[in-house]
């Protein structure tokens, strides 16, 4: 698995490096059209850049925003990294070969990266963020609680389907989020915090899981461990919603 995941890789790498360029212009599996298109509305993007009032980096450090979504990052992070390393172990409770847990891991997966496709795609034809992430993270939170209960096989599969399409459909508009009030350097290190702190959820959650299974010798607690931050992610989300609104009447009552 490993040789086939790097030999994939240098392939793809080797076929970057000699049909992707850096500038749409050089590009040649653009069509005409289209490549005027692109380098027009770059030129706007850049020209309305230019014409915003920039955030320091201290600014994209210190605003209470970023900060909230590190946590939501958090613990979406530790949803993802303990699906990831924890459900072939789960699926395996359900006396399967070795052989069908590899086959039976992959069914999630397939399905959540349709789901991440069709709801960044969603998210942008409504130019919609905040209930996006909500959505998914609830999504998320009922497929772990839905896992911790489960005790048929085609239960605990669904289970984990609705776990993965959650965890994955988020991202993409939790990401879009900070772009909404970060301008210049600040998004940069705005960017690069969520990013940072968020990540170390990678860690907690799956640390977390295997805690809680040798602790009370089965997956329930730390699967609803797991549903637990995710609900903290949601209402996370949520609240900067919420207190954008809350700005926006204030400036439009003064």
């Amino acid at each position: 698995m490993f040789l086939f995941c790097t030999v994939a890789a240098g392939v793809v790498g080797i076929f970057t490096l000699f049909y992707v360029n850096d500038r749409p212009e050089k590009n040649k599996w653009l069509t005409e059209p289209e490549t005027k298109w692109l380098v027009d509305t770059l030129a706007a993007e850049k020209q309305n850049q230019n014409t915003t009032i920039k955030t320091s980096i201290w600014k994209g450090l210190t605003d209470i925003r970023v900060l909230t979504l590190a946590v939501v990052y958090f613990g979406t992070s530790a949803g993802l990294y303990s699906l990831n390393i924890w459900s072939p172990q789960f699926i395996k409770t359900f006396d399967l070969s070795m052989m069908q847990v590899g086959f039976v891991n992959a069914i999630p997966p397939a399905f959540a990266a349709v789901a991440m496709i069709l709801w960044a795609r969603h998210s942008d034809k409504t130019k919609e963020r905040t209930w996006h992430v909500v959505g998914a993270c609830s999504l998320a939170c009922i497929g772990f609680v839905l896992a911790g209960v489960a005790h048929s096989f085609p239960l605990a599969i669904l289970a984990l389907v609705m776990a993965n399409m959650g965890i994955s459909s988020c991202k993409p508009p939790l990401w879009s989020i900070p772009s909404l009030f970060l301008t210049g350097p600040a998004a940069a290190a705005g960017l690069g915090a969520i990013n940072a702190i968020g990540n170390l959820g990678g860690f907690v959650g799956p640390a977390m899981i295997g805690w809680l299974k040798e602790t009370t010798g089965d997956f329930s607690y730390a699967l609803y461990f797991i549903a637990g931050m995710l609900v903290i992610s949601a209402l996370l989300t949520l609240s900067i919603e919420f207190r954008r609104r809350k700005l926006e009447k204030q400036i439009a009552c003064s």
